[in-house]
């Protein structure tokens, strides 16, 4: 196994309130240095929750400022502090879709541009869903989406349901309920 390279330098080259934009001086094992930048977010992890209720997935559209248009996903946010992630994802449930779960399970962990950032995402299924709503922090009410659990393919193929983090964690969705079929 490689040796991990040493980190030489970290430096600030700009700072927003939620991103810190570094520059890393690392030294590799073979004497080379090289200079890398990373986004550095708050350090915390984040959740996404896969609400599925009377044989739909449910969905927010919300606006994205990077594609700079509303985008289809899940309901997600950051793990505040205290909170174990899984109480996350069902505080998430209920600002942003005003569902609770009495079911969650944890799919995976994925780090989304590891190369960049921190960015560990904790994916979670959420079943038996209660109506129980909490105050989110979204500047305008989300639209929900019901979306039928037997077209996941479909949603697969489709170009606009192109963000990476939701693609993936409808693979993930997808095995885990093959999985349980299966038993």
């Amino acid at each position: 196994m490689k040796r991990l390279p040493e980190i030489k330098f970290v430096s600030v080259i700009a700072k927003t309130a939620i991103f810190e934009v570094q520059a890393v001086d690392l030294r590799f094992s073979n004497g080379e240095e090289r200079t890398y930048e990373r986004l550095m977010p708050q350090r915390r992890s984040s959740v996404m929750v896969l609400p599925i209720h009377e044989g739909n997935l449910i969905f927010v559209r919300e606006y994205a400022v990077g594609s700079e248009r509303y985008e289809l996903t899940f309901p997600k946010g950051i793990v505040d502090a205290g909170e174990e992630p899984i109480e996350s994802a069902n505080r998430e449930l209920q600002e942003e879709i005003g569902f609770g779960a009495r079911k969650i399970e944890p799919l995976r962990s994925l780090y989304s541009s590891p190369s960049h950032m921190f960015g560990l995402m904790h994916v979670f299924v959420a079943e038996d869903l209660y109506p129980s709503k909490l105050e989110g922090d979204e500047p305008e009410p989300l639209e929900l989406v019901y979306y039928p659990l037997a077209k996941i393919d479909e949603l697969l193929a489709s170009p606009d349901f192109a963000e990476a983090r939701n693609l993936s964690a409808l693979f993930l969705l997808k095995a885990y309920l093959n999985k349980n079929t299966e038993k």
